[in-house]
């Protein structure tokens, strides 16, 4: 289990590493911070932090690998990221967000921002408010439990990003209806809905892989966006005209 108010820091510039330490320590987090792609890579398995502060602009390796690698590593599933960096492009913010980054925070910033920033994924991660309506879900052999921030497929829990699990909760708590890439977008992501990228997509693909055989009731509806459907027709149901 993730170690409560624990975050890597993993930046390679040392006074902006001290300065998150003294103020993410004000706040009452525990920061470990080091300053490369694979000292994170091996740092956090051990560590499990509760979230990760991550530089893209990284020597030897980029933050993007370091992302890439973090994401595929399944006992790190549910890990929150929020990547870093100095560069304000559009395009920079949409390539960390479609490689599963959480949030994405652009260099220079105010302490206070960021750290607003944390505690507002990491409330996103710890799952809905306990007065948040439908918190316990059911859709054929799919099970949800919102409050608890856990899912299963046919008894066996699934291991989901705090993104992954808002995108399958937001697409079942409205079974059978189609969801725009811009409502998504704006409801899970917070972002533009006229936005130009494939962040939807890419996390779409990904969340099916982990449901599986589940995975085939979230359809893509062309052009439009995504439906979760509660039962697949009949083999022998005829398709309509």
């Amino acid at each position: 289990m993730n170690e409560p108010g624990c975050i890597l820091v993993v930046d390679d510039e040392e006074d902006l590493r001290n300065l998150l330490q003294h103020a993410l320590g004000k706040e009452g987090f525990r920061v470990h911070a080091v300053g490369s792609g694979p000292e994170a890579l091996a740092l956090a398995p051990t560590l499990r932090p509760s979230l990760v502060l991550l530089d893209l602009m990284l020597p030897g390796m980029q933050g993007t690998e370091v992302c890439r690698r973090l994401r595929a590593d399944a006992s790190l599933a549910g890990m929150p990221i929020i990547m870093l960096t100095a560069r304000g492009e559009e395009l920079d913010r949409v390539v960390g967000l479609e490689l599963g980054a959480d949030d994405y925070v652009t260099k220079p910033f105010s302490t206070r921002e960021l750290i607003l920033r944390i505690r507002a994924v990491l409330r996103r991660s710890a799952g809905p408010p306990p007065n948040e309506p439908e918190s316990s879900l059911r859709l054929g052999a799919l099970r949800i439990d919102a409050a608890a921030h856990r899912v299963w497929v046919d008894e066996e829990e699934v291991q989901l990003t705090a993104t992954e699990f808002r995108l399958l909760t937001c697409l079942a708590r409205r079974s059978g209806r189609v969801q725009t890439r811009g409502q998504l977008l704006q409801e899970v992501w917070d972002m533009p809905p006229d936005l130009s990228t494939r962040t939807v997509d890419t996390h779409m693909k990904r969340l099916r892989e982990k449901l599986g055989a589940a995975g085939d009731r979230i359809e893509t509806v062309r052009g439009v966006g995504y439906r979760l459907v509660s039962f697949s027709p009949p083999a022998s149901a005829a398709p309509r005209a």
